[in-house]
């Protein structure tokens, strides 16, 4: 790869996920802290969006915040910045485990164990591995989903059917389905 080749993929820009698993009674702390560290995070040279995903009550503990910046090197300064790390230092005591991160390109996070960050599997394993799961989704959903709008009346509206089933679709293999079937075969993904 050249030098054109690498600036040009650096232009694409570059994404951090961020999980923090919360300790059950510190939530209203760390809301706070990330009052803190959001308006310095998004001051921060080349950052573009900002994105929190907040645990279900009752059923998870985990915060993942989504930060995309126009290149991996602002992504890096910011990662790396004395504000950040100071920031973390301060928030470490309200979590469970560490500050757990990694970049992602595409869908690969969901192949990209927290303990193997820099292992990423083939790309055709990672493409048997999303159509195993979405097909039985992509049947079993519209069964289920299909029959709850037609009690509201919007049976015969295809796209707004279509929207739906999809982002139900979307939410299971992203909060319930890969996360869970990637650890089931993550021999066999990354051997």
């Amino acid at each position: 790869m050249n030098e054109s080749t690498i600036k040009h993929i650096d232009d694409l820009g570059a994404t951090v996920v961020i999980t923090h698993r919360i300790r059950g009674d510190k939530q209203n702390e760390y809301e706070r802290w990330l009052n803190e560290i959001a308006p310095l995070c998004k001051a921060a040279p080349g950052h573009l969006d900002w994105h929190i995903v907040r645990p279900i009550p009752g059923l998870t503990e985990t915060f993942t915040v989504v930060i995309r910046f126009d290149s991996k090197e602002h992504l890096r300064q910011w990662m790396g910045s004395k504000e950040r790390t100071d920031l973390i230092s301060k928030v470490e005591p309200l979590l469970v485990t560490g500050d757990d991160f990694f970049i992602s390109s595409g869908l690969d996070f969901w192949f990209t164990p927290a303990e193997a960050r820099a292992r990423i599997p083939v790309r055709w394993k990672q493409y048997l591995l999303t159509w195993s799961a979405i097909y039985p989704l992509a049947v079993a959903v519209p069964m289920a989903v299909v029959p709850v709008l037609k009690k509201f009346g919007t049976s015969d509206n295809s796209l707004l059917n279509t929207l739906v089933v999809t982002g139900v679709v979307v939410f299971l293999m992203v909060y319930l389905v890969m996360p869970r079937y990637t650890r089931l075969v993550q021999r066999w993904l990354f051997s």
